[in-house]
């Protein structure tokens, strides 16, 4: 799977961001307003010692930010860390995630998300030495692991209305957990999968 200049980049993402009913989607929403947003990186694990590509999310706590949702680990930048750094951190604090083995395969398109003011860049590692994971009980309350195979499959993505802050929202979804994966998370899930398509394609 190649990641490089020719990523599908933002429509990919907004094809799974939430839409209010009485009204259009704007791509302004997933810009910041001003230059004093906060960097966060997550890394977006691929399990590749199984026989089928996994990939690793985390059910964050209902205590910390965006509770109770399915995300990748990540978190904020901090000091001089390089974005890579970030996200290898985060995955270490939040599920215990042993650097041996890991190999960084590049990066996906930053998504701006608005309501913790953070610029999300996506950092993609095969996973190629297998290990046990540990949630960090103060951030995660599960880690689960997705066959790519149904996040591929149609049947699996799903589209509601839900409400959102007061709001009334037309939400997709991929329904592959108790919880369903939706928002920022989903919308860096896409692309990553429709760069999985496309390597299914010409291979």
């Amino acid at each position: 799977m190649k990641l490089g200049s020719s990523l599908p980049g933002k429509n990919a993402q907004h094809k799974m961001a939430p839409n209010p009913v009485n009204g259009t989607n704007n791509p302004k929403n997933y810009k910041p307003a001003n230059d004093d947003f906060r960097n966060s990186s997550v890394l977006v694990p691929l399990v590749s010692w199984k026989e089928e590509l996994e990939i690793i999310l985390t059910l964050r706590t209902q205590t910390i930010n965006h509770g109770g949702q399915l995300s990748f680990p990540g978190g904020g930048k901090e000091g001089d860390e390089t974005i890579i750094e970030t996200a290898l951190r985060e995955a270490q604090e939040e599920i215990g995630l042993q650097s041996e083995g890991v190999h960084i395969v590049g990066q996906l398109t930053p998504l701006y998300v608005g309501h913790s003011d953070n610029m999300v860049t996506p950092v993609v590692a095969f996973l190629e030495q297998e290990q046990v994971f540990t949630p960090n009980p103060n951030e995660v309350d599960e880690i689960i692991s997705v066959p790519i195979s149904k996040l591929v499959e149609e049947q699996n993505l799903v589209e509601e209305n839900w409400e959102l802050r007061g709001t009334p929202y037309r939400v997709p979804f991929w329904n592959i957990h108790r919880v369903p994966l939706w928002g920022a998370t989903a919308m860096m899930m896409n692309e990553l999968i429709e760069l999985y398509k496309e390597f299914l394609e010409t291979n």
